[in-house]
This record gives C-alpha cells, structure tokens and sequence, in this order.
C-alpha cells in the first residue's frame, strides 16, 4: 500500500518526537542532578505525547487500521522516518568516559541535541499552526507550548556549559562537532501544499537563532558538512535497531497485550 504525501509527512515528524523521547527516556535516573532528571524525563513525555497525537492522526489518513502503538512498536526499522541526529547514542562511540551522566551518556551532547531539535520544533510547530489541515493545527497549537519550555531550558544549559569551566567548554565543543554534520537533515524533508511546510523554510532561522546561542555559549560553529543522512526515507545508522530491539520488546514479547 502506497503512503500517501501527508501520512508520510506525519511519520516522519512524529518519528523524529518519538525516537527523541526514546533517547532522553535513557537519562532517567541517571542524570546529574535530580532536577535534571526530572526536566529531561518530562520533556522525554512531552515529546511521546506529540508523537502519539501524530501517528494516530497518521493512522487514521493511511486508513490500514493501525493505531498509534503499532505504528510505534510494531513497525521494522526501514519504515521508521525519524532524522538520524535523534537515533544517535547518549554519547559518542569514541567517548572513553560518561561525560557527567555515567554509562556511556554524555550530558554536553544530549544538551546540544535538545536545544537544535527544540529550536527546530519550536519554527516547525509555529507554521503548522496555519495549517490548513485543521487536525494538524491543533496538535501543533498544544505542542508549541511544550517545545518552547524545552527551548529555553536546553539553551539555558548550553550556554552555562560553553561558557563555564575549560573542562565543560570542551565537553560542548568535542559534542558539538559530532553532531554538526547531521544537522542538514533538519531542512530535508518536502513539503505539502496547504498541510505543513518543507523544512528548507525553517533553515534560514533556524541557523540565525542557532548561531546567536552559539554566541552567547561561546561557542564557535565547525564548517558547514555535505553529509545528507537518509533517515526521513528509512536509511538509518547502526544505532537504530538496537534501539527498537529496547522500545519494541515488550509490544513484541506480547502481541496486543493490555494492562
């Protein structure tokens, strides 16, 4: 069954929400501070919360039958259309330490993930605010509210760390430079006419208010990378089924299951 434009458009913001979410779900308990652990558990829910809002609607304009949980669990990896920047691990492969959070997790990087894909969010929601798909517009109305608390509060944290100490600045900018090349991936997607705009239309703000944070953090932007991932066409890097082998295996030890 072909997806139509729009489900596909759908899937592919509302895939990028939930493997997000899936990825800051990893910090509970672990983070560095107990308030911490707190804001990135509750950011983790609001992302799952627009993702579930996005891939019933998805659900329904594909009309196979499929609800939001299985479009979420029951799904293989090439039919996933989340940007590859939000699949990637807590922390670098090459990390030889935890970077503040322990087991592997690298605070300096989730903090810069959080802010480019809220600021991101934050542009994306305001114009489907205007969507002429009245469905689409309420979900983005509700979710703008969210996106813009985690604005604030993941670049209130990367300027405290690219300004502070020479140990945190290098942590930011060790960060910074891995994910920089996955960024492109912000602005890839097409559009639909009268239903949410291409994600080029975000770019030129996005970079101007991505590079104002910069500013403000000290930190300075690496070159400008060629790299185009292919996650919004279901081209993923390694990290990702081992992703879904977590998120999916209760939905899949236990088909249908109910509480």
């Amino acid at each position: 069954m072909a997806m139509d434009v729009k489900t596909q458009y759908l899937l592919r913001l509302a895939d990028t929400c939930l493997i997000h979410s899936q990825r800051l779900s990893e910090w509970c308990g672990h983070a560095p501070v107990l308030e911490e652990d707190l804001a990135l558990s509750n950011i983790a829910l609001d992302l799952l919360g627009q993702a579930r809002a996005l891939l019933t609607y998805a659900g329904q304009l594909e009309g196979a039958g499929r609800d939001e949980d299985q479009l979420a669990f029951l799904r293989e990896e090439r039919d996933y259309r989340n940007i590859i920047l939000v699949e990637l691990p807590n922390a670098a492969a090459s990390s030889s330490d935890d970077g503040g959070g322990g087991g592997g997790r690298d605070f300096a990087l989730t903090t810069l993930r959080n802010a480019a894909v809220a600021i991101w969010l934050e542009l994306l929601y305001e114009r489907l605010q205007t969507s002429g798909d009245a469905e689409l517009a309420g979900i983005a109305a509700k979710s703008l509210k969210e996106v813009r608390y985690h604005r604030q509060h993941s670049s209130d944290w990367v300027v405290r760390l690219g300004d502070g100490t020479d140990a945190s600045r290098a942590r930011m900018r060790a960060a910074l430079a891995v994910l920089w090349p996955y960024f492109n991936e912000l602005f890839a997607a097409q559009g639909v006419e009268g239903f949410g705009p291409a994600w080029s239309e975000l770019e030129a703000d996005w970079r101007a208010r991505w590079a104002t944070l910069m500013a403000e953090s000290t930190l300075a932007l690496p070159r400008d990378s060629a790299m185009q991932p292919g996650g919004i066409d279901g081209v993923h890097s390694e990290h990702m089924g081992h992703l879904l082998a977590t998120m999916q295996h209760l939905q899949r030890a236990y088909p249908g299951g109910v509480w």
